[in-house]
């Protein structure tokens, strides 16, 4: 649609310059012959205003819905992040860690239970997802929108991947947390949840058997191994503008 409208507005200055009759003083070959004042590129000008006055709409909407999107996204973290911080005082939450393949990694929140670490990414939605657990992207379809983003569960075993080289032979498990409306077409996997379900998640969750005698040290070397500093939150932003 954008490109729709540049090329009116296109059209539209090349008439002013190539139309006889919306011609400017100087350009008409005939100086004597063009008329003063807006009469003669009146037409013109209607078609510039009007595809003008469009674009700049459908920009100003676009913008608001990137802006409520990042902001029903914020709020649908702080209410995973408060639900953790309820159910332990060991919670990590928006913080950066080496990644497993190189560069770096951010993962949205991370809780020490009894038997191991749960690593969170959390996605906000309305309207209906679907897609293979395996599928390398899934797709929202909201009302006439439809978009489609990567697989969180894939993404997420990459962040709990970089939180296990921080806390060798931890337990750590894989959890996508779903906030908004939304309804899945098809089952959905176990580590697959809405943030309504999060509490109950974490009550009932357990971990194979583990030899991990002090989990207060493993926690420690976790947080040992973030990377808070105001150069790593630059190098990361600097890293997601690359990709």
């Amino acid at each position: 649609m954008i490109r729709q409208i540049a090329r009116i507005l296109i059209a539209a200055t090349s008439l002013l310059a190539v139309n006889p009759l919306y011609a400017v003083p100087g350009q008409s070959g005939n100086d004597s012959a063009v008329a003063t004042g807006l009469t003669n590129v009146g037409p013109a000008l209607v078609v510039i205003s009007a595809a003008a006055a469009l674009l700049l709409t459908l920009m100003f909407r676009s913008s608001v819905t990137q802006l409520i999107r990042f902001v029903t996204s914020e709020v649908g973290k702080r209410r995973v992040a408060k639900i953790l911080a309820e159910k332990s005082s060991s919670v990590l939450d928006d913080f950066i860690l080496p990644g497993a393949f190189g560069g770096l990694t951010r993962i949205d929140h991370a809780i020490l239970t009894s038997g191991g670490i749960i690593c969170i990414q959390t996605k906000h939605c309305n309207g209906i997802v679907f897609g293979d657990p395996d599928e390398p992207q899934w797709t929202n379809v909201d009302g006439v929108q439809r978009r489609k983003f990567l697989n969180p569960r894939i993404q997420n075993e990459g962040r709990t991947k970089a939180l296990q080289l921080a806390a060798p032979n931890v337990p750590i498990a894989n959890l996508v947390v779903f906030t908004g409306a939304i309804q899945f077409t098809s089952p959905r996997e176990k580590n697959v949840i809405h943030v309504r379900e999060l509490e109950s998640y974490i009550s009932k969750f357990t971990f194979g058997p583990s030899k991990i005698e002090d989990w207060d040290a493993v926690w420690l070397t976790v947080k040992a191994t973030v990377l808070n500093d105001e150069a790593s939150r630059k190098d990361f932003d600097a890293q997601l503008s690359l990709g």
